[in-house]
């Protein structure tokens, strides 16, 4: 059944992943604040946001999503100085939203990066939820090879494994079920070799299997980019949080309403942005000219 589901790509995955929109101009709150911000390798001002993204053939919504707000002032122990900290972290905020998906939504697979792979997670939605999931580990996890190595406590690193095209069943310490566990190796785009480790709580697929369902995480980056481009999601006059936020909601349904455009139209988000633009000049042009046109030639002026 799953082989006939990957082949005919009908699959329906949940993805999460958060990004930040820089705003360097804002005024600071618990809202628009600092991030660490892993793309720059630096702390950024700005919106920090999570989304739960339902991904299928034909289309990729946003189904949760939440603000990361620093609602907390504490004082640095190194510096002496005050920071500001979330009640909430953001994988509390992962939990929270994957529960409410799970009533709302019927999926296949949870899918995503290392932020998020924590045993914790894992038990909540292999265990809890009776749902699989396949994720990214970064490559200083510990796993044994075997129930017997678990019960032994003889764990390894993951970057010590020799790693082929084919899954190994592993077992995590804090985890109560095997994974299977495999490894991408990858060039970037300077030239570097990559590796992506990816952990599956599905048994019974395959390497390729579990390549290809991963592949759907990237729908969720997309998302980013078409919200941030085409919906205008930082231009936002606004300086107080609520506002702000409704700001962000409603450029998050503008991503929505191309998403439904995109259906009707066979166009991605930019091409629909080019032709709304394009339209809406033309008619700018139409009107502008209607305006300079005299409607009455006799009129007298004196």
């Amino acid at each position: 059944m799953v082989e006939e589901l990957c082949s005919s790509d009908d699959l329906v995955v949940l993805c999460f992943d958060d990004s930040i929109e820089e705003k360097r101009y804002t005024d600071e709150s618990e809202l628009i604040s600092w991030h660490f911000d892993h793309t720059v390798n630096r702390a950024v001002k700005g919106v920090n946001f999570l989304t739960a993204l339902v991904n299928t053939k034909e289309t990729s919504l946003p189904c949760a999503v939440e603000f990361v707000k620093k609602d907390k002032k504490i004082t640095d122990p190194q510096t002496g100085k005050k920071k500001r900290v979330s009640s909430k972290t953001k994988n509390e905020m992962y939990r929270e939203m994957l529960r409410h998906c799970d009533r709302n939504i019927n999926f296949d697979y949870v899918l995503n990066d290392s932020w998020y792979s924590s045993s914790e997670n894992m038990q909540l939605i292999k265990g809890e939820l009776k749902r699989n999931f396949i994720m990214a580990l970064k490559s200083n996890r510990t796993v044994a090879l075997s129930k017997k190595d678990k019960a032994q406590k003889k764990y390894v690193g993951i970057g010590l494994l020799e790693l082929e095209q084919q899954p190994v069943e592993v077992w995590l310490e804090e985890v109560d079920f095997p994974l299977l566990l495999t490894k991408q190796v990858f060039k970037n785009e300077d030239g570097t070799v990559g590796k992506l480790y990816l952990v599956s709580s599905d048994l019974n697929l395959s390497y390729e299997q579990i390549a290809t369902i991963y592949k759907k995480r990237w729908s969720v980056e997309e998302y980013h980019k078409s919200v941030k481009s085409n919906a205008s999601f930082a231009k936002s006059p606004t300086k107080i949080v609520q506002t702000q936020v409704n700001h962000f909601m409603l450029s998050i349904l503008a991503y929505v309403k191309l998403e439904w455009l995109q259906l009707r139209n066979n166009l991605n988000h930019f091409a629909m942005k080019s032709k709304i633009y394009i339209c809406a000049l033309e008619s700018a042009m139409k009107q502008l000219k209607e305006l300079s046109t005299p409607q009455n030639k006799n009129v007298n002026f004196a």
